[in-house]
């Protein structure tokens, strides 16, 4: 039995049952010992999956464009902070100051935002850490760490994550004559779940707020992380944007009949399940973002939603297409670099699974090229 199964069973031993979301913080973050915390990094090629910034760098450069509008429409602050969490090994960082400083494109001059930035990374993996610093040794003077991002004062910039939302712990829920909670028991080495009633009345009332009527049978997630994690930036974020990219829908899909068992998903060696009762601690765990709760409890706290949009609408609105010739032209891969950059945009890729939220905090009313193609912001 590995160490973070164990950790699980003496912790249900001691304190009954579990809720199906403490199974997954701690499958997941158990320091030392869980799948984001642990020495083994599991991201990438040889990993459990990977990300648009393993895909191809030009999605950084498009990443950087649209940050530079975001500078701009901000009166170019001298002060500005892009602040990324959860950035795996570092390529999406690497390729957002690579396009600022210019490196990548010949006799082509650092931008003018690139003097003004201060990127922090906020890493929890130690040994994360350490991999993204060789990465980015480059840019050692532009690039600080945090390991939360309580650690920060006021800013003002731009708060980035991709593909962050869908790894924060859920509540599992199945609908039985009423609302059920999954909890997990133990019973000698295997783990089993149990039904029982819900753990906290936040569950009650997001079921309430944002699904239609479920009927028996039903099981899905609720991820009340999200709103304790818009608030922890509300506190920080002083001026700026908020830039999400992940894999969900809008309330009205989240919850639709298709749907019935939910959006729970496992990653193993490139490999997808629905069992996230095998390789503890060794595969990754995922459910879908709600993207309605998103932009609800934002504005809750008074941050706007701007934009939202598929991933690949909003690289065509930064004129990814025009990028690849102007970069790629002259390249004898050409043909080679577009197979790869088809896998940011076009359906059936994650050009259409994933979805780009941009929210503002502040008193202007800006707006981004990002969504001047397609702006879905009337779906939430």
């Amino acid at each position: 039995m590995n160490a973070v199964k164990q950790k699980i069973i003496d912790k249900i031993r001691k304190d009954g049952p579990v809720t199906f979301k403490t199974f997954m913080k701690m499958v997941l973050f158990e320091p030392g010992f869980g799948y984001y915390t642990s020495e083994e990094a599991r991201i990438g090629r040889y990993g459990d999956f990977y990300t648009s910034s393993h895909l191809h760098p030009i999605f950084g450069a498009m990443l950087g464009k649209q940050i530079e509008e975001m500078w701009m429409l901000m009166e170019k602050p001298d002060d500005f902070n892009i602040i990324e969490i959860g950035s795996g090994v570092g390529y999406l960082c690497k390729d957002i100051l690579e396009y600022f400083s210019g490196v990548k494109i010949r006799g082509q001059k650092p931008r003018n935002i690139y003097k003004n930035i201060k990127y922090i990374i906020i890493e929890i993996n130690p040994a994360m850490k350490e991999e993204q610093k060789k990465l980015l040794s480059e840019f050692d003077d532009k690039v600080i760490w945090k390991s939360s991002i309580k650690e920060l004062s006021e800013i003002k910039g731009c708060i980035l994550s991709n593909e962050l939302l869908d790894s924060f712990p859920v509540h599992l829920i199945e609908m039985e004559n009423g609302i059920k909670e999954i909890f997990i028991k133990s019973d000698g080495e295997n783990l089993a779940e149990l039904k029982q009633k819900p753990s906290t009345i936040e569950i009650i009332n997001y079921l309430r707020e944002f699904s239609t009527k479920l009927e028996n049978g039903y099981r899905t997630e609720t991820n009340l992380e999200i709103k304790k994690w818009l608030k922890e930036i509300s506190e920080i974020l002083k001026e700026g944007f908020i830039l999400t990219i992940d894999y969900g829908y809008p309330s009205w899909d989240y919850y639709s009949e298709e749907r019935n068992r939910g959006t729970l998903l496992c990653y193993y060696k490139h490999q997808i399940s629905e069992d996230p009762y095998q390789n503890i601690g060794e595969q990754d765990i995922t459910a879908h973002v709600n993207f309605s709760s998103v932009k609800k409890w934002a504005e809750e706290l008074g941050i706007k939603t701007i934009g939202f949009c598929q991933q690949g609408a909003f690289l065509l609105g930064l004129g990814i297409d025009k990028s690849i010739s102007n970069i790629y032209k002259t390249s004898s891969d050409y043909f080679a670099e577009i197979d790869k950059i088809k896998n940011l945009i076009l359906p059936g890729t994650i050009g259409e699974t994933h979805k780009v939220m941009i929210q503002y905090k502040g008193h202007r009313k800006p707006e981004l090229k990002g969504f001047s193609i397609k702006n879905q912001l009337n779906n939430l």
